[in-house]
């Protein structure tokens, strides 16, 4: 009997017959996933002076634009046939302006909390985007062009993240979607400079989708309440731990929380996998949460969890029941602003 997933082209919307499908994704596990595309709009230098200033004699030239990209994220899959309905957690637009070259820099990042990537929304609404700045601007220029629309990075499901590498150059193996999911050489896409988090779920049966995550939502939200964007939450399984934190804190996120895997079973590795990036420890904010938790249950005792810095990179074990996230993030509360703030800011003591 034929393998149902394998097609000898490897595009992964044939079936083994050759024949268009819209691939399964109900076994995947539900995972924080992002994806940001580029394109150039291409026109004059006095046309991007005239957008920049809104001297076109319509409305706000980029605010419409960006209103059609995000609008058209939402409609990707009544305009893709293949591409799945998905819940889109943001879209946003952006437009870098440079007049003296006449280009427009679209970049659009879409973000979901499901079980299938968002590649194709951040690409529509790329495209859409640029589509618009064309009709706003044909008046005055008919020969603009929007040119090499492309995926710039994506970030989270089963196979990792991935990154166009610098200078155009293509990993290989090329794009994949992530519907099936390959992995690229080129490392995890960087992250913003400013409050960006970080969560990495250590939980196999969670990255098998046996079952659903709550302690990475929940973190997540944990971080979002107190300013920090963005924040991404990836689901691996235990043996995958290692991996997950090292391509995490290369990324420098300004704090990386993991939570599962501290306790004492073979496969609970998350301290081995942190330990080696820490530059500077923080016995005494692990000991606090392990003391917050034995006032629960003994069990906290177990925790073998660590905290530290990971250079500018603020790193915490949490355990991987939704107690023990509860009672880190407690701990966590109220220190957080002042360690940052003490080490990474050099703020007053």
């Amino acid at each position: 009997m034929a393998d149902p997933h394998h097609t000898p082209s490897g595009l992964t919307h044939l079936d083994p017959e050759g024949r268009v499908r819209m691939v399964d994704v109900g076994d995947k596990a539900v995972t924080t996933r992002t994806a940001t595309a580029e394109g150039v709009f291409r026109t004059r230098p006095d046309v991007v002076t005239m957008v920049a200033g809104d001297a076109l004699g319509k409305a706000d030239v980029l605010a419409t634009a960006r209103l059609a990209g995000i609008g058209a994220a939402k409609k990707t899959s009544e305009l893709i046939p293949l591409c799945h309905q998905i819940p889109l957690n943001s879209v946003k637009v952006h437009f870098d302006l440079d007049d003296e070259s006449g280009e427009i820099l679209v970049r659009a990042t879409a973000k979901t909390t499901g079980r299938t990537g968002v590649e194709m929304e951040a690409l529509t609404a790329v495209s859409v985007a640029g589509l618009t700045l064309h009709d706003m601007v044909k008046a005055v220029d008919p020969l603009a062009t929007m040119d090499g629309v492309r995926l710039a990075a994506k970030s989270g499901g089963k196979r990792g993240d991935w990154r166009r590498e610098e200078h155009g150059t293509e990993p290989s193996g090329g794009i994949v979607d992530d519907d099936e999911g390959a992995r690229s050489n080129s490392g995890p896409a960087a992250l913003e400079v400013g409050r960006t988090g970080v969560v990495v779920v250590s939980s196999t049966a969670a990255a098998r989708g046996d079952r659903t995550d709550t302690t990475g939502p929940a973190i997540e939200a944990w971080l979002r309440e107190r300013g920090f964007s963005p924040v991404e939450v990836h689901v691996v399984a235990d043996a995958d731990v290692a991996t997950a934190v090292t391509e995490q804190v290369r990324r420098s996120p300004a704090v990386l929380l993991t939570t599962g895997g501290t306790g004492v079973a073979p496969d609970d590795r998350t301290p081995e996998a942190t330990a080696p990036h820490l530059t500077l420890e923080l016995p005494g904010v692990a000991e606090a949460m392990r003391a917050r938790g034995l006032a629960a249950t003994p069990t906290a005792a177990m925790s073998r969890g660590l905290a530290g810095f990971a250079e500018r990179t603020l790193v915490a074990n949490l355990p991987g029941s939704s107690g023990g996230v509860r009672d880190g993030l407690a701990v966590l509360d109220e220190l957080l602003e002042h360690l940052l703030d003490v080490h990474v800011h050099g703020g007053g003591h």
